[in-house]
């Protein structure tokens, strides 16, 4: 099987089975989208759903956030990962969104990555599912999903050559919704250290190419 077909049955069992695929994090507008992404790092989107909750309700956009203390910020966020370290930077992040964009989230990678917290996977997250871009976040799912799929060679040994590769063999139109069809499939079937490849859709075609995940073969 080439790559070109490897993909074409990927890409077809996800079109079939999910064309209506969107983020697990919960939120009621970009910025909380953003912010959200944030938390999100290094923390699953269960944990992050089950804080913001009450830090939206009482910061719901960027002027509210900007006016707040980080320690206060601490107090909403400290069952996540690296709480200090994320209550500083979103609030950082909401005075940068009051002082250079009048609290509007821009759309433009250069500007998102000038935020504190942010990255080039958050700037991804959000190009794409706010703003309908054609970016691939590249999170340890997809990286994994993607070397095991044999969806890209050996030599995408970092996430951006891994972004990059996926973005030449996706149709455009549908980078979206294939970052989240990659990150789920990670989630809950391909997982790290026990792959459920009993029930997965591609294993008769599936190389486990398994050398560049946390499992080895």
């Amino acid at each position: 099987m080439n790559i070109k077909e490897r993909y074409t049955r990927v890409l077809d069992y996800f079109r079939e089975t999910q064309p209506v695929v969107d983020t697990e994090l919960e939120y009621g507008s970009i910025f909380q989208l953003l912010i959200a992404v944030v938390l999100s790092a290094q923390c699953t989107d269960k944990r992050v759903n089950m804080i913001t909750p009450a830090l939206f309700r009482d910061y719901p956009d960027a002027a509210t956030m900007a006016a707040a203390d980080e320690h206060e910020i601490y107090e909403y966020v400290k069952s996540v990962s690296y709480p200090n370290a994320k209550a500083k930077h979103i609030v950082a992040l909401a005075r940068i969104l009051m002082a250079d964009f009048g609290g509007e989230i821009p759309s433009d990678m250069n500007q998102l990555l000038r935020m504190p917290g942010v990255g080039r996977k958050t700037a991804n997250v959000i190009q794409a599912v706010a703003f309908g871009k054609s970016a691939m976040a590249v999170d340890t799912h997809i990286y994994r999903v993607s070397h095991r799929l044999g969806l890209v060679p050996a030599i995408c040994n970092t996430p951006f050559k891994v972004e990059t590769y996926l973005i030449r063999h996706i149709p455009a139109e549908e980078i979206p919704r294939a970052h989240h069809w990659l990150l789920l499939h990670g989630r809950y079937i391909c997982k790290s250290l026990r792959p459920q490849c009993e029930t997965c859709p591609f294993t008769t075609f599936c190389p486990k190419r398994l050398d560049n995940s946390k499992i080895s073969k």
